[in-house]
């Protein structure tokens, strides 16, 4: 919205900053990080009332989880406020790449909510039907997917790019659109299942929302692209609008969902967010790096994917419990210190997926 006081600049001016998207991503991580330290008390006094148990814990959790009954859930309408704001204060609204990222995180954050909201009016960890959510995520990923499609470029349309091989593209047709239901829906799922000790969601998805929104800039400009030799994506570039929001905002929320936390993000945040990633890599042809920067989600939902089908076949467990960062509260580790050492994994991990861009 902004971006439209660059018009009454002529020749420069202070109007002339809002050319600039470095200018306007700054403009947007310091709005949502403010509205996030503005509104975050109100909120939260309004879940804890509105909520009054707060979030059920699970009987089958481990011990330590059972101190924290009673926090209010939902925490990610903080995140998502702070960062819907910010993206329609300083984002291009004419631009379609910002839109698609938008209403995918909206929609798995309207998925997210309805589980919460089933969840603490029932006072159950059962809310609504993992087959139902993951039906409606499928829908959405499918649009975004079909849209992306739609304003990619020509050339681009419907090819998948392989990072490290220069000008390598596979022409994936009309499988595309179910791929992109797969990175999208999965990136969703693994940020769900990762979510579970206070803090451990909110760092890794700012990391790697940095590193997308660091890539989404680059191939969104030619001399960039060009430099780099990657693929050429215009209008990218404003994405880095809406992850600087998204730093933004989770910085605010996890001034309060630090240990111990005051609140917790829910399916709210964390449908919404994994969406989120998934989207922006779809959308700047970089959907195998996302599982690189990503990767601590990846090894969340392999762990549950692989506790489940071996205890099928074998009636035996491989993890002491899934996802993997249960397995370590098990093992005696200090919930902290599992916070922080996978908080050191996501910026190596992220590292690993920036230097794909010069690795050629």
């Amino acid at each position: 919205m902004l971006y439209w006081l660059a018009n009454l600049s002529e020749g420069g001016g202070v109007f002339n900053l809002f050319r600039y998207i470095t200018f306007r991503a700054g403009g947007a991580f310091f709005t949502a990080l403010v509205f996030g330290f503005v509104f975050g008390p109100w909120l939260i006094d309004l879940l804890r009332r509105r909520q009054g148990k707060g979030q059920p814990i699970r009987d089958d959790g481990p011990e330590s989880h059972f101190a924290k009954a009673g926090t209010p859930t939902m925490g990610g309408l903080l995140i998502l406020s702070a960062l819907v704001v910010a993206t329609l204060l300083w984002a291009r609204l004419d631009n379609p790449y910002v839109w698609i990222v938008l209403l995918v995180t909206l929609g798995f954050g309207l998925i997210g909510f309805a589980d919460d909201y089933a969840k603490v009016t029932r006072q159950t960890s059962r809310g609504v039907s993992s087959r139902v959510r993951f039906l409606i995520g499928l829908v959405l990923a499918a649009l975004a997917g079909a849209a992306a499609a739609w304003v990619h470029p020509p050339d681009l349309t419907n090819q998948l790019a392989l990072p490290v091989l220069k000008n390598a593209l596979i022409d994936l047709g009309w499988f595309f659109v179910p791929f992109a239901m797969i990175v999208i829906v999965g990136a969703a799922n693994a940020v769900n299942l990762t979510d579970g000790l206070d803090g451990l969601a909110i760092m890794p998805v700012m990391i790697a929302a940095g590193s997308l929104g660091i890539i989404a800039y680059a191939v969104g400009r030619s001399d960039f692209s060009a430099y780099l030799d990657v693929h050429y994506v215009p209008g990218t570039g404003e994405l880095l609008i809406f992850t600087a929001g998204l730093i933004g905002g989770g910085l605010g929320f996890l001034w309060y969902n630090a240990p111990p936390a005051a609140v917790f993000m829910g399916d709210t945040g964390s449908l919404a967010l994994g969406g989120a990633l998934g989207a922006i890599a779809v959308c700047t042809k970089h959907e195998i790096v996302l599982a690189v920067v990503g990767g601590l989600f990846v090894v969340e939902a392999m762990s549950v994917i692989i506790q489940v089908l071996y205890f099928k076949r074998t009636g035996r467990r491989v993890f002491l419990m899934a996802p993997i960062h249960h397995h370590f509260e098990k093992k005696g580790w200090a919930e902290p210190q599992i916070v922080i050492r996978f908080w050191i994994i996501s910026v190596v991990l992220a590292l690993i997926g920036l230097a794909t861009l010069k690795l050629r």
